[in-house]
């Protein structure tokens, strides 16, 4: 954009940045000096000075800021300046012959003034009647310092749109109660996360979108130190370069909005190998500016216009990044005029971020039973489940929030939570010099669950060359002598510089009563030594993976699943004897493994998405063969009906694989139906009657559409016996076929349909009990239903008109559904209310998916 009639002002603290930075030059002359290390140096902008050549590359407008003479000169030695040592990096470590340009190795510390405030400037050319202020507040004195505000913020009437970087939020400072009593409403605070938590401000950082975002709306709401903030119009907290929250508040009502990328979370794109970089806020706030320059040219919505910029603004900082200082920190230019503007390689598009609602509830169940995966569908999660095995995660879950470690691909929150905390445990670990004992974790999960996989690729892609696998089951173990000989093998791996990954596999197995070993364990987890007779040995650096045999989650580990309390302490009595609460002391995180099978029928709602990922992967690696050229799965619609929604798999993931196995598939070009082992087999992994219901559900229900649509017919004769005369209103032997098989198509649709809403058609034996939707499913069902009921007839030629005609093929219902009657919408959502009872009479019962949790059903959350 190259708008110069739009000012802006941008003004705040002043820094300046000294890079330093080794040279590798060689010389001939043989100096002394030059026998030693060679350091060269230069000055750049920086904080406001910074700030403003980031909005002028961003925006093309006329920039109004403080100046310095040529920062190559002599500095003045009142003005703030950052010393800084610079070093190469590589631009992206992913990429297999990675660039280098230069960034931040160390910040050295500031240089200022003596005594009093740093310096600072005022604003060259400044004017009231700029359209946009910008300031850079980094609590080193322009708060304080009025003389310095740009006469925007102080010309009374003034109404700037402000946008107010700072890295202190507090209410006390002159600055933020000029804009709280003068400029509120046109102010844009932008706060980094990090910024917020170094003030105490408890928000959990990199574990899952979910947890970050519900985090800050407790924290907005309910503590005192962020009273002040809360009273913003416009308030973002960027999360690192990768995803950010908006709140808007109205003074009214406020509403939190998460954007984020569906690939990372917060701190995942900088590693230490990469280095650092200043004016990562300063790149997002020169996004953000370009956005609401562009916004105010065509007068747009200051709200739009915010989230537009924070798209921008989360792209540029990442670019600005991977740009760093350039390749030559001499001669490139910087900031590099690139950041803004888009480009073939650029490695994300403003496109790619994603945004979302976030639940703004204190309610801790609803809390927890958060996924944005649901909000972000647009169909019911057994679509999304179908889509994944057919085509694949990457195309299937384009739009939601994954995490990858390694091998291990997971949609499921609670298992991105815990795996991230898995992650940070052992990347500090490792990096910690002086560790004296090993890092004890546990893990649990139902037996196939994939325990040892999960935390063995978690591990592996944060160090896998260091990182080595032993795996002891102590249910094979014969005596502590056998475990003194597993810590001598964990020992002479660690004296080999590697870090082993030590499984003890059914760790809480009894010997010499239940949780026997537990106590064995306890002097290695705490002081890193073993004792072999009267010799104490150190095991050395080595991470202890504690994997449940018995229990399948940690609170069952502890007890805490016990409802009934004499059970309880009599439970809690043999804990303790067998030494369980001093062994759970000495744990420094755990995880519990969501298996295939849904564990809970209340909140465990994305089992089916950890059934569809588990089966692709199955596919890709057993039987690549049945996946085409363009990434399709070949598999019979049944045999993926019943695979995925079988009720219970009875081995878990090992069930799984072996139905695959099992299955006559070496030359097959499709898994069909007749590929699947016999009903004896397939007993010992599900169960084998329900599996062949879900199997032949299509063809059972095909069967039963006939009589689904002569019932559907009598019931819309009862609705609708008074309405007009029309040949739709006789008896089903009378229609022509037009009609009945629109009434056929009626029955097709009403499974997908009915998906909409969450449900599935299940065929059973007996009768069942009909079901009545809740309003907001018949409003959901009924809109569907004239959808498609529109455009069938659209496509056999019917148009709208005010009168019904059949001759013509007129009818006044074609039009969208907010433009019908309200008499007209109470008539196709009476017809809805019959599906349940029209259903059960041909014996097939509407079961839920599970994917609306009871806060969202009760309407308890916004």
């Amino acid at each position: 954009m190259k708008d110069k009639k739009i000012d802006i002002i941008v003004s705040g603290d002043i820094c300046v940045n000294v890079h330093q930075w080794r040279t590798k030059r060689q010389y001939s002359s043989g100096y002394n000096w030059q026998s030693f290390p060679q350091f060269r140096q230069n000055v750049k902008s920086g904080a406001a000075l910074l700030l403003a050549k980031l909005v002028a590359l961003s925006t093309g407008a006329s920039v109004h800021s403080p100046q310095i003479p040529d920062t190559d000169n002599f500095l003045p030695k009142e003005l703030l300046r950052s010393t800084l040592e610079v070093d190469t990096f590589p631009t992206n470590i992913n990429k297999k012959h990675p660039t280098s340009v230069y960034r931040v190795a160390h910040f050295l510390g500031f240089t200022g003034p003596d005594s009093g405030s740093p310096a600072l400037l005022l604003v060259t050319d400044d004017t009231a009647d700029a359209e946009l202020v910008i300031l850079d507040d980094n609590n080193d004195g322009f708060n304080n310092h009025e003389e310095f505000w740009p006469l925007a913020l102080k010309t009374p009437g003034a109404t700037p749109i402000i946008i107010y970087k700072t890295n202190n939020p507090t209410s006390s400072n002159p600055l933020w109660q000029r804009i709280e009593n003068f400029h509120l409403n046109n102010t844009v605070v932008v706060i980094y996360g990090d910024d917020l938590r170094s003030k105490g401000v408890n928000i959990s950082k990199g574990l899952s979108w979910e947890k970050t975002a519900l985090d800050f709306v407790w924290q907005i709401n309910n503590n005192p130190h962020l009273a002040f903030l809360a009273k913003s119009r416009h308030l973002i907290i960027p999360l690192g370069l990768e995803g950010a929250i908006y709140y808007a508040n109205d003074g009214l009502t406020a509403e939190s909005r998460l954007f984020f990328m569906t690939s990372e979370f917060e701190g995942g794109l900088i590693q230490e190998a990469q280095g650092k970089m200043y004016g990562l806020a300063s790149c997002f706030a020169a996004g953000l500016a370009h956005s609401i320059v562009a916004g105010l040219s065509i007068q747009e919505d200051l709200g739009r216009s915010i989230e537009e910029g924070i798209r921008e603004g989360i792209v540029a900082a990442q670019k600005y990044y991977n740009f760093g200082f350039g390749a030559n920190i001499d001669a490139s230019e910087f900031p590099n005029p690139a950041t803004f503007i888009e480009g073939d390689d650029d490695l994300i598009y403003k496109e790619q971020i994603q945004d979302v609602p976030i639940r703004n509830s204190n309610n801790p169940n609803c809390r927890a039973c958060w996924y944005i995966i649901k909000d972000k569908s647009t169909t019911g999660l057994s679509e999304i489940a179908y889509d994944i095995v057919k085509s694949g995660e990457k195309t299937a879950l384009k739009f939601m929030p994954t995490a990858r470690f390694g091998n291990l691909i997971t949609v499921d929150r609670t298992e991105i939570e815990g795996y991230h905390s898995i992650k940070n445990l052992i990347l500090e670990y490792i990096s910690a010099k002086n560790s004296v004992r090993p890092l004890s974790i546990a893990v649990f999960g139902t037996p196939g669950s994939g325990k040892s996989f999960g935390v063995t690729e978690v591990a592996s892609s944060v160090a896998p060359e260091l990182i080595q696998k032993l795996i002891f089951n102590l249910s094979q173990l014969q005596s502590l002598a056998d475990l003194i000989a597993a810590f001598h093998k964990v020992r002479d791996l660690s004296l080999e510089g590697k870090i082993p990954l030590v499984f003890f596999d059914e760790f809480d197995s009894a010997n010499d009563g239940n949780l026997g070993w537990l106590k064995f364990f306890l002097a290695p987890m705490q002081d890193g030594v073993f004792r072999e007779g009267d010799s104490l040995h150190p095991v050395g650096k080595a991470i202890f993976v504690f994997a449940g045999g018995t229990s399948s989650t940690f609170k069952e580990f502890c007890g805490e699943t016990i409802q009934d309390e004499t059970e309880y302490k009599d439970f809690f009595k043999q804990f303790q004897s067998a030494k369980g609460p001093d062994f759970v002391s000495r744990l420094r995180g755990y995880v519990n493994i969501l298996g295939p099978n849904q564990t809970d029928e209340q909140w465990d709602h994305l089992f089916i998405i950890r059934r569809a990922m588990l089966l692709r992967s199955l596919l890709e690696r057993k039987a690549a063969h049945l996946i085409n050229s363009v990434g399709q799965a070949q598999i019979d619609d049944g045999v993926l009906r019943a695979l995925l929604k079988a009720p219970k798999f009875k081995h878990e993931s090992r069930s799984m694989e072996a139905i695959l196995e099992m299955s006559s598939l070496a030359n097959a070009k499709k898994w069909e139906q007749a590929h699947l082992p016999s009903k004896e087999q397939l007993k010992l992994h599900v169960d084998e009657e329900q599996f062949s219901r879900h199997l032949m559900h299509d063809a059972f229900f095909s069967e039963k559409i006939e009589t689904l649509a002569i019932d559907l017919h009598s019931k819309y004769l009862l609705l609708r016996e008074d309405t007009h005369n029309s040949s739709c209103l006789r008896p089903w032997d009378e229609l022509d076929e037009e009609r009945k098989d629109s009434v056929r198509n009626l029955a097709k649709h009403i499974p997908g349909a009915l998906r909409k809403t969450n449900y599935d058609v299940i065929a059973v034996k007996e009768k069942p009990e009909a079901i009545k939707f809740s309003d907001k499913e018949l409003q959901i069902l009924a809109e569907y239903e004239h959808k498609r009921w529109s455009l069938e007839k659209k496509e056999t030629g019917w148009k709208h008109c005010d009168i019904l005609n059949e001759q013509t093929k007129t009818h006044p219902w074609l039009i969208p559904w907010d433009n019908l009657t309200a008499s007209s919408q109470s008539k196709i959502i009476e017809s809805i209310k019959f599906w349940p009872d029209i259903l059960a009479d041909s014996h097939f019962a509407i079961e839920r998916l599970k994917s609306m949790c009871y806060c969202e059903a009760q309407g308890l959350v916004r």
